[in-house]
């Protein structure tokens, strides 16, 4: 198998800790920082994983494994894989260690209804106990050790954010996704806007078998003053509630807009906001409808 060549050194960010200290926030956020996530990978299968890194065919180089108790059985293997990652020149190891008092975590298995994995059908504080014994030369080991005891969600992820962010790495962006109502809405959009009230260009002849990319069918959407005004309203109001958004921790932002068929209004608009928007964030604009007529 072709090796990597040395000239970009591969960050692996090993994710353990108690069970319930918050791994699942930290694997989100680390994967909303661009890096390649695997959630549970048994320790005996680290080795395997990192002869597949190797080849020279990918690119990845960031990369965040969450390793916990839930492979209890491999649990074992894990010193003897860290070990192999120390003796590899070309990857740059590090661990974080997520922990919480021990009453915190029982109260979040108490929220959650769920049995801990060394206590299944018995008290969480006990599988607790028993797991902080076995965990204990790990967090000695780590690198990073974060308390979540008083943390709540979001603010384990802004704190994971801050600390492994590149530079001035910008991680907020906003899916602008243009629809037909016709075929249902968008069920990952977080704001939808319905552009059914504008006159519609499918009652043009020319412009009918055009979509909303073509420089005519746009003039036409957006030469009314109704238009005007909505887009105004909604720059205004998105100006207002992106930063409000981004605040808040959220790493994306779906903005879906809808018509009849999603070919000429939704896709002309959804085009028009995403770079108005692309001054001030990253912005990515989809067409989900706009070849839906041609198959039907």
């Amino acid at each position: 198998m072709a090796e990597k060549e040395n000239e970009q050194e591969t960050n692996l960010i090993v994710i353990t800790g108690m069970s319930g200290a918050g791994k699942t926030v930290a694997i989100q956020s680390f994967e909303d920082l661009g890096y390649y996530c695997v959630d549970n990978l048994p320790p005996t299968l680290l080795p395997k994983f990192l002869e597949l890194m190797k080849d020279s065919t990918n690119n990845i180089h960031k990369v965040a494994l969450v390793m916990d108790l839930r492979g209890r059985e491999f649990f074992d293997s894990l010193f003897e894989s860290l070990d192999t990652l120390s003796s590899e020149d070309w990857i740059k190891e590090h661990i974080l260690f997520l922990d919480a008092k021990d009453e915190q975590l029982v109260s979040r298995y108490k929220e959650t209804r769920r049995s801990h994995p060394l206590a299944v059908g018995d008290l969480p504080l006990k599988g607790i106990q028993q797991e902080r014994k076995i965990m204990d030369e790990l967090r000695g080991r780590s690198q990073r050790i974060i308390d979540t005891t008083n943390l709540k969600p979001k603010e384990l992820r802004e704190k994971i954010l801050r600390a492994y962010t590149e530079g001035k790495q910008e991680i907020f962006s906003v899916n602008m996704l243009s629809f037909g109502f016709k075929y249902g809405i968008p069920i990952d959009a977080d704001l939808v806007f319905d552009v059914r009230f504008l006159p519609n260009p499918h009652y043009v002849a020319h412009l009918q078998p055009l979509t909303g990319l073509n420089p005519d069918v746009s003039t036409y959407v957006f030469k009314w003053s109704d238009t005007q005004k909505f887009n105004e309203k909604v720059l205004d109001l998105l100006e207002f509630m992106l930063p409000q958004y981004k605040k808040e921790g959220k790493s994306q932002l779906v903005v879906a807009i809808g018509c009849t068929g999603g070919q000429h209004r939704s896709v002309a608009l959804a085009e028009y906001f995403a770079k108005q928007l692309s001054t001030h964030y990253i912005t990515h604009v989809s067409h989900r409808d706009i070849d839906k007529r041609k198959s039907h």
